[in-house]
Parts: C-alpha cells; sequence; structure tokens
C-alpha cells in the first residue's frame, strides 16, 4: 500500500500533476545528497521520500 496515500497528498496538493512535478523535483534533489527535512521515514526509496515530506507539509509550492 502507498503510503502517504493519494487522497491525503491531495488535500495538500489539489493538481495531480503539480503534485507529480513536484515530487519528481524533490526526489532529484534528494539524489544529488540534499538534506531531508524530516525525521525518521518510512521510505527507502528518494521518490517515497518526497512524497512523505510533502504529506507532512514541510514541501510547499508556489505558481
Amino acid at each position: 500500500m502507498l503510503y502517504p496515500s493519494i487522497d491525503s497528498l491531495l488535500d495538500r496538493i489539489h493538481s495531480k500533476y503539480t503534485l507529480v512535478t513536484l515530487s519528481a523535483k524533490r526526489a532529484r534533489e534528494l539524489q544529488n545528497k540534499e538534506k531531508l527535512l524530516i525525521e525518521d521515514p518510512k521510505s527507502h526509496k528518494e521518490v517515497g521520500k518526497a512524497l512523505e515530506e510533502i504529506n507532512a507539509g514541510v514541501i510547499d509550492y508556489e505558481y
């Protein structure tokens, strides 16, 4: 099962396309050894960690 769930992510980011773009960009930053903004992530992969950061509210975007 996907953690965090798509429903909880879409409560924070209202577009699936924005969510995909934002999480992919953050995952690339994490691959380039950027500091993780949450403690004790459940996921081992960068995309999962990025989604957890978005769900925690530490990653935001601006139009």
